[in-house]
């Protein structure tokens, strides 16, 4: 089939199956172009089983993310030598430290008819229950790593991935952690910076202190030791990330 046939074939049957979904779902298609989104989405796949082996008999040359508003995904694919049907599979959270997949079983991907409204209720019967269920257990694993905050301070705390997070108490503390780059799981009221730069990191931490300073708000860290640095309204610099977590999700 010719690749722009590929290309259209998989980009409606992802609107279709989009929009027969529960929920308030959207579909993003990435071509063959698109290869570094390719490549996350590859290594994002939450599968161990018939997605997996796919992927390592033919590389993701094109797929279709389907997106709903609390951050849940799941991907569509081409099915290697096949001219019908596709794959769907869940896709993990990218903002969560590798050890909240810790003893999570993955909800992996089915395989589904090119039926797009067969389809739908295939991926809902089947797959969006096992999708959830490992959502909420690594968004529990992640909010238990994060030492609490209190409504006069916010207490970030070191990932493994070299990122931090907080769980501020109030809007005013929320607000100012937005502010500043830190970004929010809404299912999970969790804020996170990422360590990607620790120069930028480092930067907004201070700014962020000073900010909540101003409303009487102390700002501490939590190192991955598990001591709390004293209070501080502009904070030093922080240390060097701890080393990354694997790509892959620890089970």
């Amino acid at each position: 089939m010719h690749p722009y046939h590929d290309a259209e074939r998989l980009a409606s049957y992802a609107d279709v199956l989009a929009g027969e979904l529960p929920g308030d779902w959207s579909s993003t298609y990435h071509p063959s172009d698109d290869k570094d989104d390719l490549a996350e989405l590859a290594d994002r796949v939450w599968d161990l089983d018939l997605v997996a082996a796919a992927l390592a008999e033919q590389p993701l040359r094109q797929a279709a993310v389907l997106s709903r508003p609390d951050g849940a995904q799941l991907v569509l694919l081409d099915r290697p030598g096949e001219r019908e049907g596709f794959l769907i599979a869940a896709v993990a959270p990218h903002d969560l430290p590798g050890q909240a997949y810790r003893g999570v079983r993955e909800p992996n991907g089915i395989a589904l008819t090119d039926d797009p409204f067969l389809g739908a209720e295939q991926v809902s019967g089947d797959l969006l229950a096992r999708y959830e269920s490992a959502l909420a257990q690594v968004r529990h694993n992640a909010a238990a790593q994060i030492e609490p905050s209190q409504p006069d301070r916010v207490v970030l705390t070191w990932q493994s991935d070299g990122s931090l997070a907080a769980v501020p108490v109030g809007t005013t503390a929320a607000d100012v952690l937005a502010a500043h780059g830190f970004v929010a799981d809404q299912q999970t009221g969790i804020y996170r910076l990422s360590g990607d730069d620790t120069t930028v990191q480092a930067r907004a931490v201070r700014a962020a202190g000073r900010q909540l300073e101003a409303h009487g708000i102390a700002l501490a860290l939590q190192h991955p030791s598990g001591r709390i640095a004293p209070a501080a309204t502009q904070p030093t610099a922080p240390a060097p990330a701890v080393p990354r977590a694997s790509a892959a999700r620890t089970r």
